[in-house]
């Protein structure tokens, strides 16, 4: 059920790294159709969260870079209500600007903030954990994130450690967050029980995140609130572009929640994943008899298995003799990499920007 004053943030300005070569600077994951299904990510986020949310109470915050393909790929979109960066900075700072925008709508305003580039396939059971979290929202001074219960020792997520006295209850009071944990650390969290994935998803109300902020980033704040009579106005622009060179780049998890000790997590069931590399693409696509998850036209294998291969356009490909690689083509690059390694592509197209600049990023 849409409620008047439930709004949502689509945050929509990463780039994506670990999913290079098909995400890049000039084109980010979340405006393509990674999954094949006839809808980019950010279309299906868009969708998903209109079932919860007013058209006219549905935002998305992007880099300046990306404003046509908004508007291409979301053409309900009030114009209004697409917020622009001029700086790729994190997720506070995109979380305090919207916030602040909200706040001159409605000041009792509950935020969902969701990626834009994220998987969910069981959408009923994500429907009732995001009421369960509105309605926790408005009974007092909460920061809510949805958490997922670990399938696997993963390093690439950030792991919340929960209280766990309250065991018939599906809201946990945060103990802890760790960012990204070693794999022998992380199979110790697996095993616990008291930790879930982070999911990025968090759900407040308007004043108690803005409170937060004043708290614990106050030069944040105080920033965008000398700017209250900007925001909102003709202006607006203007003050974003002269003010984003001087905040700090730090994520919402680092700058607040870390922080904060009003946190909670719904233990959630959802189908979720963030689709943030290609071996966790691999793990949602189809597969021939050998494991090997083909995105393309023309690929003959040979004794291979369990790859992923990823090819844009018409390219012919012959693969022999490779087992657990990702194989990714586009016009202007190839990666080839095993994919236990898929956590250093990062590291590698930073390598490239150092020794070949950003033409190919």
């Amino acid at each position: 059920m849409r409620r008047v004053n439930h709004y949502c943030v689509i945050l929509a300005g990463g780039v994506g790294s670990r999913f290079w070569p098909v995400s890049t600077r000039s084109c980010p994951k979340q405006f393509y159709d990674i999954l094949e299904v006839g809808k980019t990510l950010i279309q299906q986020t868009f969708v998903r969260v209109f079932e919860l949310v007013l058209l006219e109470n549905i935002f998305v915050i992007t880099h300046e870079d990306y404003e046509p393909f908004v508007y291409e790929q979301l053409p309900e979109l009030p114009k209004s209500n697409l917020l622009l960066e001029p700086f790729m900075m994190n997720t506070a700072s995109s979380i305090a600007y919207a916030s602040f925008r909200i706040q001159l709508r409605d000041k009792n305003a509950s935020i969902l903030i969701v990626p834009s580039d994220h998987l969910i396939t069981e959408e009923k059971q994500f429907y009732e954990v995001l009421q369960l979290a509105f309605r926790k929202a408005v009974q007092g001074e909460h920061l809510i994130t949805l958490g997922i219960k670990p399938r696997r020792p993963d390093t690439g997520y950030g792991y919340i450690q929960f209280v766990s006295e309250d065991h018939a209850s599906p809201i946990k009071k945060v103990k802890a967050f760790v960012e990204k944990p070693s794999r022998e650390i992380a199979r110790e969290f697996l095993y616990s029980g008291d930790f879930l994935w982070n999911s990025g998803i968090f759900v407040w109300n308007v004043r108690t995140i803005l409170n937060a902020f004043r708290k614990h980033l106050p030069e944040m704040y105080e920033t965008f609130y000398r700017g209250k009579g900007k925001i909102g106005s003709e202006e607006e622009q203007t003050f974003i572009r002269s003010i984003f060179p001087t905040l700090q780049r730090i994520s919402i998890d680092y700058g607040v929640l870390e922080k904060a000790d009003n946190v909670y997590v719904i233990f959630s069931r959802f189908g979720w994943s963030d689709l943030g590399t290609w071996g966790v693409l691999y793990d949602k696509v189809p597969k021939d008899t050998s494991g090997n998850a083909l995105m393309g036209k023309k690929v003959l294998f040979y004794e291979a298995q369990n790859n992923i291969v990823y090819l844009k356009g018409d390219k012919t490909a012959i693969i022999e003799g490779l087992n657990d690689y990702i194989v990714i083509g586009t016009s202007k690059a190839l990666l080839i990499c095993r994919k236990e390694k898929e956590q250093e592509i990062k590291r590698f197209v930073n390598d490239l920007k150092i020794e070949r600049g950003e033409e190919f990023l």
